[in-house]
């Protein structure tokens, strides 16, 4: 009897893994054949490979697919190739399409219910609340916190020539914290000048993962159930983040300081009480939106703090280091875009300013360039809410498809940046960008759920 309930257990367990291995082949969407447990997901599940290296991979298996079908575990994938679906995904149709995936179980793991991670009305309101925040007059008074810290930089930089050789790489990620801390914070971290800060050895352990650590994510990934019971984040982490950023809204008295840094934000929206707007998740028998609130209370504060550090400091410290990579292997780019900044810090008394950084268009296009190649994320990810059918294919997707746009792919696609692999700025003048499809760079996503940091 024991023996007979064990192989039935095993044989339901069986049908139950491969019960969605002809999803794809039902609808004519191309695939590799997926074996049973891991899907087509082995070489990420062991940490072998990136979902960026392989979802460039399968982009250019298929060369001529506007969509190819993928299995992460059980849960059927769609990775876009096609620059027209991926605008109604990420913006036309994004009612569809509003969820990341990402979000794991918030009461275990607090500093989730951040912008970033968290999905459905948690994360539209937030959004509500916070865009209004990144004005341009908002950004322009925080400017000067930014270069205070590069003036440290500076004095650090002319040490370095005279010593030789450096590792930018984490020089970039001391100055990123830095200026993350001074903006973020309101703290004078020092971590440009001290490598052992407590702040970058912070930032270091949010991106550590050990083999444990990347064995849970790719358990998750193939039984996405046990995300609502297991958690992955450093408690050392959470507790340090949310002490820090308890003690300076006390320090503050829960009141912005005048500091206009994002803790003065957070504070500024807190302030205005409760946020209510229209639901996402929920309609009416009509189809108009439910009406919907939550409260910015102490927990949800602290999760933007910690995305604001953790997204802030890592992309923009990768960014700046391949720039640097980029243009040390292009001198000749490097020399014009010195002389672009020393020309037009002439006008400004050779003063930095918010003005000055802005009339820089090489330099813009330089760094919009090294995104190009490097882009911070390698994929964009989305979840399929309701029912849908894609109009250019007539492919019909179950709520729980999950959807890969692979822009670090499509951004070193030739048909879309001849010579991908050349470092060429001037790629984005706006008569070249004007050419190009729009949904082909894609940095900082696009659509309602674009990077707010972009």
């Amino acid at each position: 009897m024991i023996l007979l309930i064990f192989i039935l257990l095993i044989v339901i367990s069986y049908f139950y893994i491969i019960r969605t291995r002809n999803y794809w082949a039902k609808q004519n969407v191309k695939h590799s054949v997926p074996i049973p447990l891991f899907g087509n997901h082995f070489l990420n599940f062991f940490g072998l490979k990136s979902m960026a290296c392989i979802s460039t991979d399968l982009y250019n298996k298929y060369p001529k697919e506007k969509v190819v079908g993928y299995f992460r575990g059980p849960t059927p994938e769609l990775i876009i190739r096609d620059p027209e679906i991926a605008k109604y995904i990420l913006n036309v149709d994004f009612a569809h399409f509003y969820p990341r995936g990402l979000a794991r179980n918030e009461k275990k793991e607090l500093l989730l219910k951040n912008i970033f991670h968290t999905d459905g009305d948690s994360w539209k309101l937030l959004r509500q609340r916070i865009t209004p925040a990144f004005t341009t007059a908002k950004l322009k008074a925080m400017f000067p916190l930014v270069i205070t810290c590069a003036e440290k930089l500076q004095c650090l930089g002319e040490v370095i020539v005279s010593k030789g050789d450096c590792d930018v790489r984490e020089l970039m990620a001391r100055f990123s914290t830095e200026f993350i801390g001074a903006c973020g914070f309101g703290i004078e971290m020092d971590t440009i000048n001290n490598e052992n800060s407590i702040f970058r050895k912070l930032g270091k352990k949010m991106f550590d993962r050990s083999f444990k650590e990347t064995i849970l994510t790719g358990l998750w990934d193939i039984c996405p159930g046990l995300r609502k019971i297991m958690r992955l984040m450093n408690k050392d982490v959470e507790k340090t983040l949310a002490d820090i950023s308890i003690k300076i809204f006390e320090k503050r008295n829960y009141k912005p300081s005048g500091r206009n840094d994002f803790v003065d934000l957070l504070l500024e929206l807190a302030a205005n009480g409760k946020i209510v707007g229209d639901s996402i998740e929920h309609r009416h028998l009509d189809g108009t939106p439910k009406k919907t609130e939550m409260e910015m209370d102490l927990q949800c504060l602290v999760a933007q703090v910690f995305v604001f550090f953790a997204a802030g400091f890592e992309t923009s410290s990768s960014t700046t280091s391949f720039a640097l990579h980029q243009l040390a292997f292009n001198p000749e780019v490097q020399i014009n875009v010195q002389n672009e900044i020393d020309e037009v810090l002439l006008k400004y008394n050779n003063k930095l300013c918010y003005d000055a950084v802005a009339e820089m268009s090489l330099l813009d296009m330089t760094l919009k360039e090294s995104l190009r190649i490097f882009p911070p994320l390698g994929n964009l990810q989305r979840v399929c809410a309701s029912t849908y059918t894609i109009p250019q294919l007539g492919v019909t997707l179950d709520p729980g498809v999950k959807i890969i746009i692979p822009i670090q792919a499509m951004q070193m696609d030739a048909q879309y940046f001849p010579d991908p692999k050349e470092f060429k700025p001037e790629r984005f003048t706006t008569e070249n960008v004007n050419n190009r499809p729009k949904y082909v760079y894609l940095p900082f996503g696009e659509g309602p759920r674009a990077c707010i940091g972009e």
